[in-house]
């Protein structure tokens, strides 16, 4: 057995293990076991009985609010503390409130604590009266008379949209909707055939998302939508679908942390489109659950339902499921990434299946995801040994799938 963000060893009862009862409360919950080594070597409890006593008695003397948690006695004479997630956050040791960071306990930072003061009293961020009470709407106007033909846009269109509220004013959602705001933004840099090579640089900030959204689209069809001409008509072809690149970048905006000072980051290559979105997971939500769309957990679900009710976005939730199978006939595929603070989606090039075997299908999806790769970057992370993945490489070259560049141990190869 080995610690893990949602379990960890207690081989004796100190106090320290109040710090993780608080971080479990405070997030997604987990369980602690006594009498287990940091090895995860089972020790035991000489008294299990007399130890439940004193772990309960701990808990309910040090943690405030009372947290939700069981103790079940295990026949190797240990005990299993399970504490569940709560909903009267933040739950405090010592007047502090602690999260896990891996398979260590840490404690929050101010940020943090008003994050868990917010959703322990069930307010979000969007929802909080904005401090800039003086905002037009110019751009979400147009929006709206474009799309669902709204005849008249005032307060009343405002306070439907929970944007604006007779006594609190325009939320922080207004805000970030709103012609000119304090908001981060999109921050885009394309690259040329290298990372030294920048063909473009852009950030755009502090103006509403709506527009933010449609400038970086404009950005994309510079770079990755083109005419080919097809007897005696040009046809439009994209190199990325831009169907997908639409959604990964509304999810972006709308599923962001919004009260951090970082910027959406859209890093454009010639053979992938790379977006990273400041705020991993909301609570309540595992990783698989995410890349399934199993459940939805909307962290800001008034700018959802204002992208959704401009057409931006379809049905809440399907973001992930609607990319994949966009990409459902392409050799290469996305590839998504979460971390405790970073959501990233890598969009590469849309290939026909290109009728590449099994083995050759996994040495494509790996150079999808960069630029250059030495044979030696490319064998740990397929599953056959650097004979057969040279001579893959070879034939995909021979095929015109891939180019080869430089000699002997320079060697590097790339998507063509």
């Amino acid at each position: 057995m080995k610690e893990t963000k949602q379990l960890e060893f207690k081989e004796d009862i100190t106090n320290t293990f109040l710090k993780t009862v608080s971080a479990f409360s405070n997030y997604d919950g987990g369980d602690i076991i006594f009498g287990v080594d940091d090895e995860g070597h089972v020790r035991g409890l000489p008294d299990v009985k007399q130890s439940c006593l004193n772990i309960e008695n701990k808990i309910n003397d040090s943690i405030s609010p009372q947290p939700n948690y069981t103790l079940k006695v295990q026949k190797n004479k240990t005990i299993k503390l399970t504490v569940k997630s709560g909903t009267h956050k933040p739950y405090l040791y010592k007047s502090k409130a602690f999260k896990r960071n891996d398979t260590a306990t840490i404690e929050v930072d101010t940020l943090e604590l008003s994050r868990l003061i917010l959703e322990g009293k069930n307010i979000r961020f969007e929802e909080l009266p904005s401090r800039n009470q003086d905002l037009t709407f110019h751009t979400l106007e147009h929006k709206l008379k474009e799309n669902i033909r709204i005849e008249n846009f005032n307060l009343d269109t405002l306070r439907t949209l929970n944007l604006y509220d007779g006594v609190k004013g325009y939320s922080n959602a207004a805000a970030i909707l709103s012609d000119m705001n304090q908001f981060p933004g999109i921050d885009i840099i394309k690259f040329g055939e290298n990372i030294n090579i920048i063909q473009k640089r852009a950030t755009y900030s502090n103006i509403s998302i709506l527009s933010a959204y449609e400038k970086t689209l404009e950005v994309f069809e510079d770079y990755y939508v083109y005419e080919e001409i097809q007897g005696a008509k040009r046809e439009p072809m994209e190199k990325i679908p831009e169907a997908a690149f639409r959604e990964a970048i509304a999810n972006a905006l709308i599923h962001r942390l919004w009260d951090v000072e970082s910027q959406i980051r859209v890093m454009m290559f010639n053979h992938r489109i790379e977006i990273i979105s400041p705020g991993g997971l909301p609570s309540g939500i595992t990783k698989e659950e995410y890349l399934t769309g199993k459940i939805s957990v909307l962290r800001n679900p008034i700018l959802a339902n204002v992208f959704y009710r401009l057409g931006i976005v379809e049905i809440f939730g399907t973001g992930i499921i609607r990319i994949k199978q966009i990409y459902e006939e392409s050799a290469a595929k996305p590839d998504f990434e979460v971390s405790e603070n970073t959501i990233k989606i890598t969009l590469p090039l849309y290939e026909p299946d290109m009728n590449l075997s099994a083995d050759e299908k996994q040495i494509y999806r790996l150079l999808s995801k960069t630029m250059l790769k030495p044979i030696s970057e490319i064998t740990p992370y397929v599953d056959f040994g650097k004979t057969k993945t040279s001579q893959l490489l070879k034939e995909m070259c021979d095929k015109g799938v891939i180019v080869r560049e430089g000699r002997g141990r320079g060697t590097k190869y790339s998507l063509k």
